[in-house]
């Protein structure tokens, strides 16, 4: 009977480990899931919904946000693309541009 403590206690370690943190997929489940609730869906129709529901692609307010550099660095990259830019000139530019507050 002791024997069977240890293959137990590891089982259960393994389980709890990886109820932990929950993928974005498991987010897109649960949200999807409370959606369908809410909407009363049964049967076919709440296949159908919870189907296409985990195939959309993101909502633009999960999209990840730019950091202020990234944001700086995007518009610096386009004045650059703009001034059509290449080489030492395009390098020196950039560094000039990111530079500025």
């Amino acid at each position: 009977m002791k024997m069977l403590r240890v293959p137990f206690l590891m089982i259960g370690l393994l389980f709890c480990a990886q109820g932990f943190a929950a993928t974005e997929q498991q987010n897109k489940m649960t949200t999807c899931n409370a959606d369908a609730t809410a909407k009363s869906l049964k049967g076919d129709e709440r296949k159908a919904f919870m189907s296409t529901c985990l195939k959309a692609a993101p909502a633009a307010n999960d999209a990840k946000t730019l950091t202020p550099q990234q944001e700086k660095m995007k518009t610096c990259n386009a004045d650059a693309a703009t001034k059509a830019l290449k080489g030492d000139a395009r390098k020196a530019f950039m560094s000039d541009c990111l530079k500025k507050k």
